[in-house]
């Protein structure tokens, strides 16, 4: 990292700490076993979906989608496992190939039709969450001890095998971004496509892969989602994608594209997580948690247009 990066990242850090402080001042059960377990189920399915809109959202483009998709995802985990008796594995591969198709669907509908991606997955957001009521008939299917395993904590800890899951691919997707030709081609298109298109960048296909990968993410974030749940839910992922769009946002990138962190995303989750568990002690209605939420977004949203001056 540069100096401005590193900077930026302890910026990240000092906010994420001075949250934590200011919620313990005002409500000592803060700091219990109860919220930091609260935290850190909530984390893992949140950390995959914005590692994912990451990736997006350094092309300059949005999914507005995932929280249904989360919402569909969960509800075929739920038929397969509750009404057909599939075991956990069979259930992921479902949810995965499921999250993969419609990731690939907003890709090739945005990137070939030359079609803004927050009009094509505004509409998928209905499409999904439609297709959610259908699958499960509208009823909400208990699981039970099957899928909660994953989001169990492991030796009293409050870390799950779905938070540690969820660091390795957040770590993984840092690499990629860094790293790798695809993340490099992704951030290219993102500052400047065609730019990157004389160069010989293949601009079409790096922003469908991304979509792709997002929706993948988005269904193990929905097996994950059911673990915590113990159930599945069709309305499960409502607002989802706000949250995620904020954690990305406020953990620095772009929505014009061409900037981007994975891991600073992950620290934009610990904040919106932190924030909204806060909320939750201190007895804000909701209301209030989607004004403050907002309001979060919106001085992100400032900071990163003044940044780019």
């Amino acid at each position: 990292m540069n100096l401005r990066r590193w900077t930026d990242f302890l910026v990240l850090l000092a906010v994420w700490a001075g949250m934590i402080l200011l919620f313990g001042l005002l409500r000592d059960s803060f700091f219990s076993a109860a919220t930091l377990g609260s935290v850190a189920n909530r984390i893992p399915a949140l950390a995959l979906v914005a590692t994912g809109m990451t990736l997006v959202m350094v092309t300059g483009g949005i999914d507005l989608s995932v929280g249904s998709v989360l919402g569909l995802c969960g509800a075929v985990v739920g038929v397969v496992m509750a009404d057909w008796q599939w075991g956990l594995p069979g259930a992921l591969l479902a949810s995965l190939v499921v999250g993969t198709l419609v990731g690939s669907i907003n890709g090739v509908v945005s990137v070939k039709l030359r079609l803004p991606s927050f009009i094509v997955t505004l509409g998928m957001l209905e499409i999904a969450r439609g297709l959610a009521f259908l699958t499960t008939d509208s009823q909400t299917k208990y699981i039970g001890a099957p899928v909660e395993s994953l989001g169990a904590p492991i030796g009293g800890w409050v870390i799950s095998p779905a938070f540690i899951i969820a660091l390795i691919v957040v770590a993984c997707g840092q690499i990629m971004l860094s790293h790798m030709a695809l993340g490099r081609h992704l951030l290219a298109i993102g500052a400047n496509r065609e730019a990157a298109l004389i160069s010989g960048v293949p601009v079409d296909r790096p922003r469908i892969l991304a979509h792709a990968l997002l929706g993948t993410l988005t269904g193990l974030a929905a097996v994950f989602n059911c673990s915590r749940l113990g159930s599945a839910d069709p309305n499960a992922g409502i607002g989802f994608e706000l949250s995620a769009i904020a954690a990305v946002v406020v953990g620095g990138t772009s929505l014009m594209g061409g900037r981007g962190s994975v891991i600073k995303s992950l620290l934009g989750v610990l904040i919106i997580a932190t924030l909204e568990a806060g909320l939750v002690q201190i007895g804000a209605s909701e209301p209030i948690k989607r004004v403050v939420t907002g309001a979060v977004i919106v001085a992100a949203v400032l900071a990163d247009g003044w940044r780019r001056k």
